[in-house]
């Protein structure tokens, strides 16, 4: 005769067979709680010898894929490709341990540029590190490790970059030389001055997304280079990756004729391109650090044109609530950390100009 203990023990067997994957780490304990330490055991072992590298490209392929945008899905892609299966792949999942994983953000942040052998930034890195947690939490929560513990793990700092813009000189050279141009793609250059869109939203703007009537531009769409396996990069467009990212904007009354007229004389769909087509990221960025070149102006980044608006817009005695909405911007406390010196300007001269009344 079979007894009692042995039925549960091969009923919870079962049960752990046909609950391959998993749902939910407690709830079949709780179904059968006499059996809850039973069936624990059986799921951690048939699983804690599985290879690190196998679990992530489960992972990635089944919860990760369906649930983000195509250009997440890339960098995930690429951070399991280029970092953590080459480093710890054939590790079992029970051997990722907080020390494993600190040994490798130190090598990242020695070496782990692969291009130049120099250390990845900080930035890159806590990249690395959202992407180990994200699929070693799943992993707990489906019963492949008895306990989560890569949150035990040190961060590096991440440095703020200092707010980079042109000055008004600067800014008048810009729009100079792009007016001077006859190339259809430089004109998005000076949109970018007097609207703050990312260069991203830039390249993917249509016509259709301007009503030159109404002085309104809608952001609604959004462009990425994404390196693929053979190296090279492709053009992506996607919807914003946030929701506060779509928006419209007013446009100030100096520019649309300047709209119509690049309307008229474009021979593409996009507003930004080049022989009737689309401009990738990477070569609009080759294009802004050129035209730098030709009118002897320090280099700085294409999203510096964002910057500058947002500080010409402050100049101009713009409040924080619309400049955050124009901008696209979560909250208008992103705005304030973002641009704090430029406030502390502004509020500098609102003072001074208060001065003058005593």
């Amino acid at each position: 005769m079979v007894s009692r203990s042995s039925r549960n023990h091969r009923l919870v067997l079962y049960i752990a067979c046909v609950y391959k994957i998993g749902s939910c780490r407690s709830s079949l304990c709780d179904f059968f709680p006499q059996n809850g330490k039973i069936f624990s055991s059986i799921m951690l072992e048939r699983r804690a010898k599985m290879k690190y590298k196998d679990w992530l490209e489960e992972w990635l392929k089944n919860y990760i894929e369906p649930t983000v945008k195509a250009r997440t899905f890339i960098r995930y892609s690429d951070i399991l490709k280029y970092h953590l299966i080459p480093k710890l792949g054939e590790c079992e999942m029970e051997e990722i341990t907080p020390l494993v994983l600190q040994h490798l953000i130190t090598e990242l942040l020695q070496s782990g540029n692969l291009r130049t052998g120099k250390g990845l930034s900080a930035n890159s890195v806590s990249g690395i590190i959202n992407v180990i947690q994200g699929s070693l939490k799943t992993a707990f929560r489906l019963w492949y490790l008895k306990e989560y513990t890569a949150d035990r793990i040190k961060r590096p700092k991440i440095q703020e970059k200092a707010v980079s813009c042109f000055s008004l000189q600067e800014q008048k050279k810009i729009e100079q030389a792009v007016l001077a141009s006859k190339k259809e793609k430089m004109f998005g250059i000076l949109l970018c001055l007097y609207t703050g869109l990312r260069i991203g939203e830039l390249l993917a703007l249509k016509w259709e997304d301007i009503d030159i009537q109404k002085g309104l531009l809608t952001v609604s769409r959004s462009c990425h280079d994404a390196k693929g396996v053979d190296g090279h990069y492709t053009r992506f467009e996607d919807t914003p990756k946030t929701f506060s990212s779509r928006r419209v904007i007013p446009l100030p009354k100096q520019i649309l004729p300047l709209l119509r007229t690049a309307k008229k004389n474009s021979t593409s769909t996009y507003i930004v391109a080049k022989d009737g087509k689309p401009v990738s990221v990477r070569s609009y960025q080759r294009t802004f650090e050129l035209l730098q070149r030709k009118i002897k102006i320090p280099h700085r980044g294409f999203h510096s044109l964002r910057h500058t608006f947002a500080t010409r817009a402050l100049e101009c005695g713009m409040d924080v609530k619309t400049l955050s909405e124009i901008l696209g911007h979560k909250s208008p406390t992103v705005t304030l950390n973002r641009y704090v010196h430029s406030f502390m300007e502004h509020k500098q001269d609102m003072m001074n100009r208060l001065g003058k009344l005593l």
